[in-house]
């Protein structure tokens, strides 16, 4: 499942987004590596649990946690209910995210971008303050949020999730600047075109719209969630310990 030799036994580390691809290969690695993993999910509770399952068959303990973090009342208390369960919270992972209103910027609605800053940069600086407040109390935690590269090419039909990735790498180097007194390490991975499903479910797919953004991938070929989790997995770990407010690119050299 993992490369990695890290353990994170006791490790306790929730996961948003965790029912399905780049979320759901993340919980199950920290699974496989010992940790007790908080498997959050808005709709897809099948595939949360399934998740869950497959961490406790490996050996590890997994709780499912149910939310939607366009709802201020689960932000506030999605990390609380982890730390209630599990005892406390060593490792955040902001992977939760979505384009709303794939359209170009002249004819978005105002909704579409409240919807898409709102889970992809307001729901992670809220999660990530109530985490922050319970790692301080240990002198440890890892912040790690799943970011895009999108924001490098500001595509006139996702303006507005590239602004919100942005703000999400902005909120990376705020909260490692503020946490490093703490032992709280912040970074971003910042995902290039992944396999997961996500692109086909946006308005306006085409097979040949997803063969021009694979053309500018060097390696002509979309990543696997697995990738990102292994990155996540070493900023959570030993190899992790000297890194902080960076933002790294997995994204096969696009």
């Amino acid at each position: 499942m993992t490369d990695t030799t890290t353990s994170f036994k006791d490790r306790r580390v929730l996961v948003t987004g965790a029912s399905t691809g780049i979320g759901a290969a993340t919980a199950r690695m920290f699974g496989a590596a010992g940790a007790c993993v908080g498997v959050h999910y808005r709709q897809a509770r099948e595939g949360a649990e399934a998740v869950a399952a497959s961490i406790r068959e490996a050996g590890g303990q997994a709780h499912v946690m149910a939310g939607d973090l366009q709802d201020g009342a689960v932000r506030r208390t999605l990390v609380s209910d982890f730390v209630r369960a599990s005892g406390g919270i060593d490792v955040l992972v902001n992977n939760a995210g979505a384009c709303y209103g794939y359209a170009h910027f002249t004819e978005l609605d105002e909704d579409s971008w409240d919807h898409t800053l709102a889970l992809n940069a307001k729901a992670p600086f809220f999660l990530s303050r109530e985490a922050f407040l319970d790692m301080t109390l240990r002198g440890w935690g890892r912040i790690i949020n799943i970011s895009s590269v999108s924001q490098k090419y500001g595509g006139p039909r996702s303006l507005h999730y590239s602004a919100s990735k942005a703000a999400l790498d902005a909120l990376t180097v705020g909260l490692a600047r503020e946490g490093a007194q703490y032992n709280i390490l912040v970074n971003s991975i910042r995902c290039g075109l992944i396999e997961t499903g996500m692109h086909r479910r946006v308005d306006g797919y085409s097979d040949e719209l997803f063969q021009k953004r694979l053309d500018k991938v060097l390696l002509k070929r979309a990543g696997s969630p697995d990738d990102i989790a292994r990155m996540a997995l070493f900023l959570a770990g030993e190899s992790g310990n000297f890194i902080t407010g960076e933002i790294f690119t997995v994204a096969g050299g696009d």
